[in-house]
């Protein structure tokens, strides 16, 4: 007879810190696991935590009330499959990202990660301690060995687990979200199954933590790279492997293989998955902002009716002299396309006050910016009292091209608990608004169809702060402004590369200017959804004072 081996793969969505519902869902997979007849259920990196941990996983109370919480899952689950889970371990004084194999209601450790990524969004090296490459562990005459997500990036751990007698590599992971991603893992986890001529589980978590979204995207490998099967991206899932021993060693038989959708469907998923556990793991319920009857307030309204539902969104029109009556209508025509609430709030009243209070101070000097800011911090405070008044938590909406120049008014404007669009420039944003009024899934809860009018999206930006203002007196046009910021930032290129490339030099030169002053404002800025390599926050982290500017 054939032997078999069943893996069930549960690709879930802990909360950071919620030890309770982490091994509420462990135990529920664990019982579809049982009736499913699997030999072992598997959990991914640091899945009993939540992650990622930062500072959180240095209290000694923590990590108690952790280790408390496995050994009761490890009883929980004392009779049916062996479960795996990652965890943190303190061992002999040292502090380690661990892999627990649960079996007959014992624990034990089965892999403590080796290789400590310290770079983009993480910084294992500040709490964790880089542990030995441990062999495989066996499950019904099964072994499995357990390289702990970025132990699997390199070739050393996989080599050693074949060498010691591994016969199926499981990869935990706590893998986030970065645009195109996937396909870099894939490749990586293809040359690992071709070095060691085994079959290989890619495990990932899904769910939002902050500014990261961990996508799912599980996969199965075989020997030569053969993809035997992929779980959706984004969505919790539970799904049953079954592995075949044959004369040339294990192998995963063919499953249900996921299609995933382009860059721009995962894009403003992302977003809006970002958005959904944000509110819901933080408490929060629903949502308010600023509608300007512009295209990144319109973006970020669509997100959170998405996110929501567009009875958990309150939209306000604050308009004054400025805003146009196009803008008005536009703002309408958005909230009524997408059935939200929209209430409107003249600013005209309010900024009399502040002038006439500033009035002796100001005397003399002419109008300048300062007048403009203080219609947005207006705005900024009466979006924060009804915030604080209705229970709502405000979003923010400033795109990554105005995140990066500091094209936004601290205090005003970028007043909020979250933003959306914070690592989308403003050439994605209107890309993004005209692909959402082309597409709809089940998984947006807001109504199909073009709920984005398409005067928001063909009309030049504006700030309408003074009479006839337009984005470009103060900017390059987007499309240009755009190339140089991902030159610069997501690229890291010098002026000179940028200048080679056919931009002029003193308005690169003027941008990069931009870009370090307003260093400051993205310190104080809000979170929001990481979309690529260089979002801003801890992908990117610059001094605030910084007299260093390129020679080039």
């Amino acid at each position: 007879m054939t032997a078999k081996f069943r893996l069930t793969l549960a690709q879930l969505n802990p909360t950071l810190g919620d030890f309770e519902a982490n091994a509420a869902q462990a135990r529920a997979a664990h019982r579809a696991g049982a009736a499913a007849g699997a030999d072992l259920v598997a959990l991914p990196e640091m899945f009993l935590t939540g992650y990622q941990t930062q500072d959180l996983v240095t209290r000694p109370a923590f990590l108690q009330d952790c280790a408390a919480h496995l050994a009761q899952l490890a009883a929980d689950c004392a009779t049916g499959p062996a479960l795996t889970i990652g965890a943190p371990l303190v061992e002999d004084g040292k502090l380690y990202n661990a892999y627990f194999l649960l079996k007959d209601g014992k624990t034990s450790v089965v892999a403590r990660k080796f290789h400590l990524p310290n770079e983009d969004v993480f910084d294992e090296e500040r709490y964790f301690d880089s542990g030995p490459i441990s062999g495989p562990f066996e499950v019904t005459g099964v072994r499995i060995g357990s390289p702990v997500c970025e132990d699997a990036w390199h070739v050393d751990v996989t080599e050693t687990l074949a060498e010691s007698g591994a016969q199926i590599l499981l990869i935990p992971n706590g893998s986030p979200y970065r645009r195109n991603k996937h396909d870099l893992r894939i490749s990586l986890m293809v040359s690992r199954v071709v070095e060691t001529g085994l079959p290989l589980v890619y495990l990932n978590m899904v769910g939002g933590q902050d500014d990261q979204v961990f996508d799912g995207a599980t996969f199965v490998l075989n020997p030569g790279g053969e993809l035997a099967v992929q779980l959706p991206v984004f969505d919790e899932t539970i799904r049953h492997v079954d592995f075949e021993e044959r004369d040339s060693g294990w192998v995963a038989l063919t499953g249900e293989r996921d299609i995933h959708g382009n860059e721009w469907e995962q894009d403003y998923r992302c977003m809006v998955e970002a958005l959904r556990d944000y509110m819901r793991k933080t408490g929060f319920k629903r949502v308010l902002l600023g509608l300007s009857g512009g295209i990144d307030s319109a973006i970020v309204a669509t997100i959170a009716a998405d996110a929501l539902g567009p009875e958990n969104v309150r939209g306000v029109m604050l308009p004054s002299e400025y805003t146009s009556p196009e803008s008005l209508n536009d703002a309408r025509a958005l909230a009524d396309a997408l059935g939200i609430r929209l209430d409107t709030v003249p600013i005209g009243a309010g900024r009399a006050a502040i002038t006439q209070t500033l009035a002796p101070l100001f005397d003399g000097l002419p109008e300048d910016v300062t007048e403009e800011n203080i219609q947005s911090r207006l705005r900024g405070l009466l979006l924060m009292a009804m915030s604080n008044k209705f229970g709502d938590m405000l979003l923010t909406t400033g795109n990554k091209s105005e995140v990066a120049v500091g094209y936004a008014t601290i205090y005003g404007d970028m007043a909020g608990g979250y933003n959306p669009i914070k690592d989308l420039y403003k050439t994605r944003v209107f890309e993004s608004c005209r692909w959402r009024n082309a597409h709809h899934f089940d998984w947006m809860r807001g109504p199909a169809g073009v709920v984005i009018p398409p005067a928001i999206i063909d009309k030049p930006p504006t700030a309408e702060l003074r009479e006839d203002q337009k984005d470009s007196d103060s900017l390059p046009p987007y499309d240009v402004l755009d190339r140089i910021l991902v030159g610069l930032i997501d690229h890291e290129q010098s002026v000179a590369d940028l200048v080679a490339a056919g931009l002029d030099r003193a308005t690169v030169k003027r941008v990069e200017h931009l870009i370090y002053i307003s260093e400051y404002k993205r310190f104080q800025s809000a979170p929001g959804a990481r979309l690529t390599l260089k979002a801003f926050w801890l992908d990117r982290r610059y001094p605030i004072v910084n007299r260093w500017r390129d020679p080039s």
